[in-house]
């Protein structure tokens, strides 16, 4: 037995409205329901007009919350997926290839640390070669050229980087592996409810947006906004916070890493 499909075929002589109904036939049957051609479906109703009136209808670009539920004190917490502080503190999975150069004195501006048999961002100096292709601290380079760096030690990856030509240094990183960030909203007093203490994160206040958010103690700050903080002053890290605007983005590191990363 054939297992060929058998499709019927209009007679010649066919008006248009028959031919239209065998090629509706002809076709499969749909998995879902056109909703566009119904006005009730299983109990709902899905006419135009009954959509437009029991949806909470955002503008485009708008970055308020549609609730039908106010937040306490009257005010929804803002959409933060288009804040600048966020998009320039993201840590993006997966693998990126730069290609770095050496300034005019022969320098990158980066210092690299082997830690667990792989190799690591320590440093990057402000407006350096290595600072203007967006590498930061605790990115971790996988290859350098062309070679693998896992297994090396600090001291190839110096010699590594400078062997290699002033004009084109390709490498393949990976972003942050051992931070992450956390997004906080500030209060009507300004606070975000936190203290920073040597660049730590010393306390958290019950019932802040850091609480809430679950910043954690024993974590230094590297960012504020994706801007780098490490080294800076607690005095300093307390005034780019005060000027952050009401949405902050902290990029944090736990302390027992970070302190093995900067040891000399």
């Amino acid at each position: 037995m054939s297992n060929s499909f058998i499709t019927s075929v209009p007679a010649a002589g066919a008006t248009p409205e028959e031919k239209a109904e065998t090629s509706k036939a002809d076709e499969p049957p749909a998995l879902y329901p056109d909703l566009s051609e119904l006005n009730d479906y299983m109990g709902l109703s899905l006419s135009s007009e009954e959509v437009q009136r029991n949806l909470a209808l955002v503008p485009a670009g708008s970055n308020a919350v549609a609730s039908g539920v106010p937040a306490p004190g009257g005010m929804a917490a803002p959409v933060t997926g288009n804040n600048l502080g966020m998009r320039r503190a993201e840590i993006r999975p997966g693998l990126r290839e730069i290609h770095l150069c050496k300034d005019e004195r022969g320098k990158t501006g980066l210092r690299l640390r082997s830690i667990d048999k792989g190799m690591f961002v320590q440093l990057v100096k402000a407006n350096s070669p290595a600072a203007l292709v967006g590498l930061r601290f605790g990115d971790q380079v996988l290859q350098i050229d062309g070679k693998d760096c896992a297994g090396w030690s600090t001291d190839r990856a110096k010699k590594a980087l400078k062997k290699a030509s002033p004009e084109k240094i390709a490498m393949v990183v990976r972003d942050r592996p051992f931070q992450r960030t956390v997004t906080l909203h500030k209060d009507s007093s300004g606070h975000v409810g936190f203290v920073i203490k040597k660049g730590q994160v010393a306390s958290v206040a019950r019932g802040t947006s850091a609480a809430r958010n679950g910043l954690l103690t024993n974590h230094y700050l590297c960012e504020v906004n994706g801007q780098n903080v490490i080294g800076l002053r607690d005095r300093d890290v307390t005034d780019i916070l005060a000027n952050a605007g009401d949405v902050v983005t902290l990029t944090i590191i736990p302390a027992v890493i970070y302190e093995h990363m900067v040891k000399k």
